[in-house]
């Protein structure tokens, strides 16, 4: 395990852990934890969809577990995908490309997060369906504002961290 993968596993894991921390319904950093995951694991797709699912597992050992939880997890799995897609030039990627990839994550998260609600709590009719995604609505709102801060966040210390440690920073290393 090199210093590079470390930082960026610390990275993902104190996001996942940062669920435990009170906040408002749907203001967490999961969308940024995958998106984080998919881009700078790019060349090891395994650990890219693991890490960051398994860091949800472990917050979620002390958060719980709910029926919606496998949608969650399937939901995140394809978030990682879109940060797989993410283009850089190796190390970086421009703010445009990270802003469009946490906007799609959210959208892809609000789509297949509220397909599992409408299963297991909705009529299954196409009103029920249409309630379940109107309902959800002001949590989308929520979502975005939180996936577009976290994943600003999380890809800023990184590059502050990295440039910070010249081992992380292939310009100096």
């Amino acid at each position: 395990m090199n210093l590079k993968n470390l930082s960026l596993i610390l990275i993902i894991l104190v996001a996942a852990l940062s669920r435990l921390i009170p906040h408002a319904p749907n203001f967490t950093p999961i969308i940024a934890m995958g998106l984080f995951s998919g881009f700078y694991f790019r060349n090891n797709k395994p650990l890219a969809i693991l890490l960051p699912l398994a860091a949800m597992f472990i917050a979620d050992i002390f958060i719980g577990f709910y029926l919606i939880s496998l949608f969650v997890y399937i939901a995140l799995a394809l978030v990682v995908f879109i940060g797989l897609i993410i283009p850089n030039d190796g190390y970086t990627t421009s703010f445009n490309n990270v802003l469009f990839g946490s906007l799609a994550g959210s959208v892809v998260f609000f789509i297949i997060s509220n397909f599992g609600v409408f299963l297991i709590g909705y009529p299954k009719s196409i009103s029920g369906f249409i309630a379940c995604y109107t309902a959800a609505i002001p949590f989308f709102q929520t979502s975005i504002s939180a996936d577009l801060l976290f994943t600003t966040f999380i890809f800023l210390s990184y590059d502050v961290i990295r440039n910070s440690i010249p081992q992380l920073n292939p310009d100096i290393a």
